[in-house]
């Protein structure tokens, strides 16, 4: 299951080749959306942003629970996946519900959030404000502190975690990622595996080329795939 939840941006349900080699291994996919995003309309993304950001984990959290209730997976079997805003998403819902998930990817992912927000000197942070709130206003930061992935580390179970970063990236920092796999390592009680994947060559977007694209996707694919056995 995937999600974004942010900017108002749609998940759009199409088809995608690739997951054929999916859904030929018996895998269901799942597209998840949660308030920030835009699917339906303005009032759902104005629903999911600033101080009613927790709405878009909730809503995650709540089609993971239904997905497991109508016995389309398991927590056993629950893997789930975002990038950017979206690796926010994965590393709210990580925090929040650990038990949910088998496996989590974070993709460039969003999850210091408070620091950065204090930070101004960075190039995406001030306009920024709009999205998320700015935290040198009491409220703005209260609440980042209260959802924010890194803050929030705690000595508990965590899923597997793979976090994948660009070293080039200009607007998550590649230390976002690589500072929190470092703390979830530091503090987690249990022998699931925080694989950080840092890729040198690429930006915010990931590789660029169709071949060099498609074996990023192979990579995640054969990560979710071995969460499940599956080897072939």
């Amino acid at each position: 299951m995937s999600g974004y939840g942010a900017y108002g941006s749609p998940t759009q349900p199409t088809f995608s080749s690739v997951r054929l080699s999916y859904l030929d291994r018996g895998v269901i996919v799942a597209l998840a959306h949660v308030r920030g995003g835009g699917d339906m309309g303005r009032e759902w993304y104005d629903d999911g942003k600033l101080l009613k950001k927790k709405n878009t984990f909730t809503d995650f959290i709540a089609c993971a629970d239904h997905l497991i209730k109508d016995k389309y997976t398991s927590k056993d079997k629950l893997t789930i996946s975002g990038g950017s805003a979206g690796g926010l998403l994965m590393g709210a819902v990580t925090t929040m519900r650990p038990d949910l998930f088998k496996a989590v990817i974070a993709s460039v992912p969003f999850v210091d959030a408070l620091n950065t927000m204090l930070d101004a000197s960075l190039m995406y942070t001030a306009q920024e404000y709009l999205e998320w709130g700015n935290p040198n206003e009491k409220v703005y930061y209260d609440y980042m502190k209260s959802y924010d992935p890194y803050v929030n580390v705690k000595a508990i179970d965590y899923p597997n975690i793979l976090v994948k970063v660009g070293f080039n990236d200009p607007r998550v920092n590649y230390w976002e990622g690589t500072k929190w796999a470092a703390k979830l390592r530091a503090n987690k009680i249990d022998n699931n595996i925080v694989l950080v994947k840092v890729n040198m060559g690429a930006g915010h977007a990931g590789s660029s080329g169709r071949y060099e694209r498609l074996r990023e996707i192979a990579f995640d694919y054969a990560y979710i795939l071995n969460q499940y056995g599956i080897t072939k």
